[in-house]
């Protein structure tokens, strides 16, 4: 196949993205005869568009999960508060919780207890800025090599710190959610971080918008029944719901903070 412009040629690649495929450079350069470092020039521009998220070796379909975190902070944001007050409201005076890298984590920080003598550890960034500005809570940052399409430290550094430490609580990120495939992430660091994160957690909750039901990423995580619980919108889709606990996952839905039970 031969296609003289680049642009031309980049709108075919960008087609492919949009469609849900990742793609492979040597591929793509094998496919239409040039070079690799062609094919890398076409995914920057892409990627710089906003139409890509680049790998090792080529590019991934942006997709919710895998915009950058500066883009899904904005995204479904009501949805995101219901699901953050309902998971503040698990937390316990006195406790040391690790909040994952993620926006709905990030939505959580201000439904935290106040004045409760909480400590919050992070790997994020915009989530520990969120913690400063509260002034009641008290900040353990995580630190190593910023991961930006994950939004926190994910690298050797940042699971060496956390391996170190046993959490009360953990509210684990998660791009997908599957009753086969588990908890799944597309970024191989990140679902090494958060095994060891699964591990050192006592109490571990996953806050899963509906669109991460049902859905798998490259790398796998852990079972859906070895997590506490999965904490789900309120109108979740009942199948998907019951497909995760069949699989052996406690699943809790999310009832408003203004429909909630005296």
């Amino acid at each position: 196949m031969t296609v003289d412009l680049p642009i031309a040629r980049r709108e075919l690649i960008a087609g492919r993205l949009e469609a849900g495929q990742a793609v492979s450079a040597p591929a793509l350069a094998a496919e239409f005869s040039i070079s690799e470092d062609a094919i890398r020039r076409d995914l920057r521009a892409l990627a710089a568009q906003g139409r890509c998220r680049r790998v090792y070796g080529g590019a991934l379909p942006v997709t919710p999960a895998t915009a950058p975190l500066t883009e899904r902070i904005h995204q479904d944001r009501g949805r995101k508060e219901v699901l953050a007050s309902f998971a503040a409201s698990t937390v316990r005076a006195g406790q040391l919780v690790f909040l994952d890298s993620g926006s709905t984590n990030l939505a959580l920080v201000g439904h935290l207890p106040e004045d409760a003598d909480v400590t919050v550890v992070t790997n994020s960034i915009p989530i520990a800025a969120e913690v400063i500005a509260r002034q009641d809570l008290r900040l353990i940052m995580v630190g190593g090599e910023v991961n930006l399409p994950v939004g926190g430290c994910v690298d050797a550094s940042a699971t060496t710190q956390v391996e170190r430490m046993t959490f009360d609580r953990c509210f684990l990120g998660a791009c997908a959610i599957s009753p086969i495939n588990g908890l799944s992430v597309h970024d191989f660091d990140d679902g090494t971080f958060k095994r060891i994160l699964l591990a050192r957690s006592r109490q571990t909750l996953v806050l899963a918008t509906t669109e991460k039901l049902g859905t798998s990423a490259r790398h796998r995580v852990a079972d859906v029944a070895e997590v506490g619980a999965i904490v789900v919108e309120p109108d979740a889709p009942d199948g998907e719901v019951q497909s995760l606990s069949d699989a052996g996952a406690t699943m809790l839905r999310a009832i408003p903070a203004q429909v909630q039970p005296a």
